[in-house]
């Protein structure tokens, strides 16, 4: 029987998935030779050829391949460049023996002055015009297909017989020349217990895009619906499903329609070019091999939204947050732990791009000011590294201590605690709107003022509706309903919030209420009920604002956490490294903004002592201590 024939005969004869996984047989020398003379039917070169590498095709005129090469390696997420032909050259000898980019990919699209005019099955025609243009060939997600089944993880679109999904997002490419665009993006539901493997596998896979660019709610990335793909195919997913992306070698064509060239071909969505090369799986090491070990972390439920950053970061941020849960005061703390959330708040605080911070809690309700020592400096430390990475950040406080918290703020500045001034205001609760208008453009809550709410050490809300300090003694008078904008905030898609404190009657603690009720002492009365999505808790609440500073720092120093933040796109951005140090919490920047505090007459919170202690512990060797070895695992070194 004639082999081309037999071929041609079984697709139409077999069921969908017995033609995919004779696809999956084909050598690719064997399959481009089908192509090449019409009896290759499918629509997609997903799964065929399974083991080998597949590759997008760009192909432009030679006075313009030096840009896109330079356009190819700004964005080398979504355009890992493989190889560049001469003009002419329609072979690719690094990639392929006796191939023929005039006719070996499924199907081709034209572009005129940048405008898609058609599609063909064939460049033949060609031929004359292609001796003064140059082929581009570029990594595709096809390639790492089989290492994500080998491992026993579904590919819903193989499982369905159809092409892979494919979106335009508004995620802008790195522009060179001519050649600007937003990145498109490859999009395969992922079964929920399956997203670390799979981003394990594809992260060291460089030249087939690497590891997804984001995980979870597509509206965060501008796709408004996921049943209407921009190329492609719909693809069904199944219940616990969660869509992945992944940067799509298709950004090529949409830069070549933002170029506006007389005439450009690319191949057809999902018709890739099939090359010799065998697909490499280096599987990424949990125990100090070679590749890195990326971990994944859900960083929001409303929307779902999930971040990714290296072992070596994770491990970091958790020895701070087991450090910060030593309990001096033996304030039993133990019961109240949950497990990474000091990493998840970080992570998610990584991503926002405007922060509300709110601290305060007026236990000496005899004094003035009322305020305590605990709260404030952690404040301030997240605040230095929020703004040094460039992100807007406000702080909310009781209207009767704002002035002085402006002043303190003002001060910590003179003396270069902090860089640059925070704006402090205050709430003023006027009506059932006011969280909303507080919170968002208008009062609409699709346009949220800010991505992260913090509180530390912040008195938080009992279920009778008071503030109660540990001894049971009822605060109300003395603070603002900021809880509200809490409460608020959970019905408000994309706003993320964290609560830190180190007794359970802080606001945010309300998410182990009945740990607080059970195990601490007045627990039934003083317990906050109101919750936060992540809850942080430490010896000092100081403490946990130090760490989740430090774990900010360690999160800019991950390259895994970092390409994911940049979605693939540029370069990394080294050279911000040295400000973010500088903005680090270090024992004398903490010992002078202590002096300040203490200057403005605000007391140790446990003995009431207006002196250099926080929580009835010394600033030196306690809090220093704390210190010290904070940054010690943030920098591996002493500071």
């Amino acid at each position: 029987m004639d082999t081309e024939n037999s071929y041609s005969s079984m697709y139409g004869e077999k069921p969908a998935m017995q033609r995919i996984r004779l696809l999956a047989s084909v050598i690719p020398a064997s399959a481009r030779s089908l192509i090449r003379v019409g009896r290759l039917h499918a629509s997609a070169t997903s799964a065929m050829c399974q083991g080998f590498k597949q590759a997008n095709i760009v192909i432009v005129d030679r006075k313009f391949a030096n840009d896109f090469e330079k356009f190819c390696l700004a964005n080398y997420g979504a355009l890992p460049l493989l190889y560049r032909s001469k003009p002419g050259e329609w072979g690719a000898p690094p990639l392929s023996s006796k191939s023929d980019i005039r006719t070996d990919c499924l199907q081709y699209r034209k572009y005129e002055e940048g405008i898609f005019t058609g599609s063909l099955k064939t460049l033949m025609e060609y031929t004359e015009k292609l001796k003064e243009m140059v082929t581009f060939y570029m990594g595709c997600s096809y390639s790492f297909e089989n290492a994500i089944l080998e491992a026993g993880i579904p590919i819903r679109n193989v499982e369905q017989g159809c092409n892979v999904s494919m979106y335009r997002t508004n995620i802008p490419c790195a522009r060179v020349g001519g050649f600007q665009c937003n990145t498109v993006v490859s999009m395969r539901p992922i079964p929920v217990d399956k997203l670390d493997a799979v981003v394990q596998i594809t992260h060291p896979m460089a030249d087939a895009h690497g590891a997804p660019i984001h995980i979870g709610h597509p509206g965060l990335i501008g796709i408004d619906d996921l049943s209407t793909p921009d190329f492609g195919d719909a693809v069904e997913a199944c219940p616990g499903d969660v869509p992945v992306f992944w940067a799509c070698g298709f950004t090529g064509a949409e830069a070549i329609s933002s170029l506006k060239s007389p005439l450009a071909f690319t191949h057809a969505p999902g018709c890739m070019f099939l090359t010799d090369l065998r697909s490499e799986r280096k599987v990424a090491s949990d125990s100090g091999g070679s590749v890195e070990a990326p971990q994944v972390f859900c960083i929001s439920e409303n929307p779902p939204h999930y971040s990714v950053a290296s072992l070596t970061a994770v491990e970091k941020i958790r020895a701070l947050d087991r450090l910060i849960q030593q309990d001096p005061a033996d304030r039993r703390i133990k019961h109240l732990l949950i497990k990474d959330q000091l990493l998840k708040a970080s992570l998610s605080l990584s991503h926002a791009k405007s922060v509300l911070i709110t601290t305060g809690f007026p236990t000496h309700f005899n004094q003035q000011p009322p305020e305590e020592t605990d709260g404030p400096p952690g404040a301030i430390a997240m605040a230095a590294m929020l703004k040094a990475q460039k992100k807007s950040v406000v702080i909310v406080t009781d209207q009767r201590a704002l002035e002085m918290n402006k002043k303190i703020i003002e001060e910590a500045v003179e003396e270069g605690v902090i860089k640059a001034p925070v704006p402090v205001v205050s709430y003023q609760d006027d009506g059932e709107d006011s969280p909303l208008l507080f919170l968002c453009y208008d009062g609409n809550p699709q346009f949220p003022r800010f991505d992260h709410l913090i509180a530390i050490e912040r008195a938080g809300m009992a279920a009778d509706g008071n503030y109660y300090n540990v001894r049971k003694v009822n605060i109300k008078h003395l603070v603002d309903p900021i809880d509200k904008l809490f409460l608020t905030a959970e019905n408000i898609p994309g706003i993320v919030t964290t609560g830190i404190g180190d007794g359970g009657n802080e606001l945010g603690m309300g998410k182990v209420k009945e740990a607080v009720k059970r195990c601490i002492p007045n627990g039934d009365l003083i317990a906050c009920d109101v919750s936060a999505d992540f809850t942080v808790v430490a010896g000092v609440s100081n403490w946990a604002g130090y760490a989740i500073a430090c774990a900010l720092h360690i999160l800019s120093n991950c390259t895994i956490h970092e390409r994911y933040l940049r979605k693939a796109v540029g370069f990394p951005k080294t050279s911000e490294v040295d400000g973010y140090t500088a903005a680090l919490p270090t024992v004398l920047k903490e010992e002078k903004l202590l002096a300040l505090l203490v200057k403005h007459g605000i007391r140790s919170g446990k003995t009431g002592n207006l002196g250099m202690e926080v929580d009835g512990l010394l600033f030196h060797d306690v809090h220093s201590s704390m210190i010290k070895q904070l940054l010690e695992i943030t920098l591996g070194k002493n500071e």
